[in-house]
């Protein structure tokens, strides 16, 4: 899958970046909704080809560009050059004092070309994208030896979701490029308030959990099956026949479902106790459903920084998933998606934490992954700007997400392909049995993501 696995990183320089402008220091509380959010670090990365124009795109070039418009981004996008502190009551707030991002400046002896992209465990984890050691942010420029550059960042999820970074992003490139910022975020808190008096449906007891009420979790065995983490492109092809073949006369399934859907069965394939469940949830932004016919709102909403998400799943036998039609599968999540879309869950799922707090809560398909019979969890990246990543030396060769979350859980992140065709990358983190299974099963489908797909040959 490439020659490139085995290439060496040397850190050269490592500095901190803070904004631009002096800064009042402030206390940025975490939203109900941001509680939901264990500690967890969330990767991504963006690899660039070589620039053509001589010195202006040499390394020490765009890292001055990187540096100098980073400082810029972190005027309006100040929570990221902050650090996270307990509150009196052990809840964690963002201590918005400035005190900046580490930025790291290293060089790697391999070629864009023979990065292994298809296996980030080997080629980015540990190597390209960088340990966050302190603060909310940590970013690593990455020479490569044909001259490309690779631009990885790695955030604290429990202040920011992929939305609010996926803002930041592109405000960052923007400062490269000395545009103005299309977009400036909004700290406004009071959007999530609980109500007075607060409610909740019960089923939100179904979907979330105090962090006190799971398990330990449990030691990783020498020999048991292991989460890894792999990416793949999916054809559009392919997809609009997962599409059709999930979809029936009287519904049509979106790629999501129909995708979802088909990787569930395929997960439940490897389980061999046919009377075990499996759950399968999605990830739902709920920016527009809770300004849902408020204009004003809406537009509030769309800016907004911070966790607006939660994390519907369904449970089924898997002699169910094994039997029934994919149609049956994609029927099955959008009714439990079809609960968690609207305006009354997000703020049942507000007061929820409301009367939990301060004790952390967490979803609880996170550690559901367990003998009872194997979970994951799909989370839509379609909103991801690789292509505005350009910090003025070009778009992304490809920009991917990279998240081994750390629960028992699996995790899947589907992205647009960089070739802009309605293709998709899909990053995978599933155990090692699981993704046995579906590159057996659906070669043609799971294509491994190589430099001859990207064109960077």
């Amino acid at each position: 899958m490439g020659a490139g696995e085995d290439f060496r990183v040397t850190v050269s320089k490592t500095e901190v970046v803070a904004a631009a402008l002096p800064l009042q220091e402030r206390w940025l509380p975490l939203s109900n909704l941001d509680l939901l959010l264990p500690p967890l670090d969330v990767g991504v990365f963006f690899c660039y080809r070589k620039p053509h124009g001589g010195d202006n795109f040499m390394f020490g070039s765009m890292v001055s560009v990187l540096k100098k418009a980073l400082a810029q981004a972190l005027v309006s996008n100040y929570a990221f050059g902050g650090e996270v502190v307990p509150n009196s009551v052990g809840e964690p707030e963002i201590l918005c004092n400035n005190c900046g991002v580490d930025f790291i400046e290293a060089f790697a002896d391999v070629e864009i070309r023979d990065i292994n992209l298809y296996n980030p465990d080997e080629s980015i984890e540990g190597k390209l994208v960088p340990k966050k050691k302190k603060g909310v942010l940590a970013v690593q420029a990455t020479e490569l030896k044909c001259g490309g550059l690779v631009v990885a960042c790695t955030f604290d999820h429990r202040i920011a979701d992929a939305y609010s970074t996926n803002m930041f992003l592109v405000s960052w490139a923007e400062m490269a490029q000395s545009k103005p910022l299309s977009v400036t975020p909004c700290y406004r808190r009071s959007l999530l308030n609980p109500r007075r008096p607060g409610y909740y449906d019960p089923s939100i007891d179904d979907m979330y959990v105090p962090i006190s009420s799971t398990a330990p979790p449990k030691e990783h065995q020498p020999g048991a099956d292991h989460l890894i983490s792999r990416i793949y492109y999916i054809t559009v092809d392919q997809l609009c026949r997962l599409q059709s073949l999930a979809s029936s006369s009287s519904a049509k399934r979106t790629k999501l479902e129909s995708f979802s859907a088909f990787l569930w069965k395929m997960v439940a394939k490897c389980e061999h106790v046919n009377k075990k469940r499996s759950k399968m949830g999605i990830v739902v932004d709920g920016r527009s459903r809770l300004s849902h016919g408020d204009d004003e709102k809406a537009a509030l909403m769309a800016a907004y920084f911070g966790n607006v998400l939660s994390i519907p799943f369904g449970e089924k036998r898997i002699d169910e998933l094994n039997e029934k039609p994919l149609s049956w599968v994609a029927d099955a999540i959008h009714d439990y998606l079809d609960v968690a879309v609207t305006r009354d869950h997000f703020l049942d799922l507000i007061d929820w934490v409301e009367a939990h707090r301060p004790e952390p809560a967490v979803a609880k398909i996170y550690s559901s992954g367990s003998e009872d019979g194997p979970a994951f969890v799909v989370s839509s990246g379609q909103r991801f700007p690789a292509s505005k990543v350009d910090f003025g030396w070009g778009k992304p060769a490809l920009g991917s997400y990279h998240f081994p979350w750390g629960g028992s859980a699996g995790y899947v992140m589907p992205m647009p392909s960089p070739a802009g065709n309605g293709d998709w990358v899909v990053y995978v983190h599933l155990f090692e049995a699981q993704v046995e299974m579906i590159e057996t099963e659906a070669p043609h489908l799971f294509n491994p993501l190589t430099s001859d797909y990207l064109k960077l040959n």
